[in-house]
């Protein structure tokens, strides 16, 4: 019979938030994967887990993967931690899951603390709809593409951020984005936890003034689905309705198709189209 590998959720912050079913198959499990093994080892001896341990981290996650499936190939039961919160969100565990699937090896998650869901809660903003972008990646360009497309969106964002580089992000938000309402949460289910809702100009001024601590999470609204459209209309009426069509005809769309999306794009009827084009 082959293991199983358990994605097993894990505080990030408050030790008391972690659930019973956690700790079963901790103490169980035939092998612990653990994002850092020093940081995860305070977690175990405080719960008196013994399991074995072993790191599972980005810059071993393919070849450490292919170990552990090995392992579960044989029978062993596997539990995966990050260093806090659910794996798979914004670390390498979702490459474990893949490549579990992949070699027929059966996954499931435990559920428990997760940074981003938490801060969407405290955030007093829109949480019907909401994307989240993780840690913006490093460098320049890569970083100016991804705020480019998130300039259009209009679900609620969220953002992970290091104390130390909380004012550079909070500019680069002020350029792409102007000062939107914005809750900024620190140091979650931790003694000095704080959240405060803000704008993105207010929270830049405050934090060059206030070095922050602490982990940061950025829940920021997103743009106006009515401010969105009105800009979507306006990209299209920069064409004319012959051009706008031969976007779409171009596309291998069938004409009755076209007007009826050159119509809604533009926010008008398709008899105007229709007129338009004769």
């Amino acid at each position: 019979m082959k293991g199983k590998l358990y994605l097993c959720a894990t505080p990030i912050g408050n030790l008391e938030d972690i659930t019973l079913r956690v700790l079963r198959v901790l103490k169980e499990a035939d092998l612990i994967a653990a994002e850092d093994t020093r940081n995860s080892i305070k977690l175990l001896n405080h719960f008196d887990i013994k399991t074995p341990m072993t790191s599972y981290h980005e810059y071993n996650k393919i070849d450490k993967a292919r170990d552990l499936i090995h392992k579960m190939q044989e029978g062993k039961n596997v539990a995966l931690i990050t260093d806090a919160g659910t794996p798979g969100i914004s670390d390498p565990g979702e490459e474990l899951v893949r490549m579990c699937y992949e070699a027929g090896i059966e996954v499931t998650s435990l559920p428990g603390a997760c940074a981003c869901v938490t801060a969407l809660t405290l955030s007093g903003l829109s949480t019907r709809r909401f994307c989240f972008e993780a840690f913006l990646p490093p460098e320049k360009k890569e970083r100016q593409a991804i705020l480019q497309e998130l300039e259009r969106e209009t679900r609620t964002i969220i953002l992970y951020e290091a104390p130390h580089r909380l004012v550079r992000t909070l500019e680069e938000l002020k350029q792409s984005f102007g000062s939107r309402r914005i809750s900024v949460c620190r140091e979650l289910t931790k003694k000095h936890e704080t959240t405060v809702q803000t704008t993105v100009s207010e929270a830049l001024q405050y934090y060059r003034e206030h070095p922050p601590k602490g982990e940061c999470v950025l829940v920021m609204e997103g743009k106006s689905r009515s401010a969105a459209a009105a800009e979507e209309r306006e990209k299209w009426e920069e064409m004319t309705i012959q051009e706008h069509m031969e976007y779409y005809l171009s596309q291998g769309m069938e004409k009755k198709e076209a007007m009826k999306q050159t119509a809604k794009d533009r926010g008008v009827s398709k008899r105007e189209i229709y007129s338009a084009l004769l």
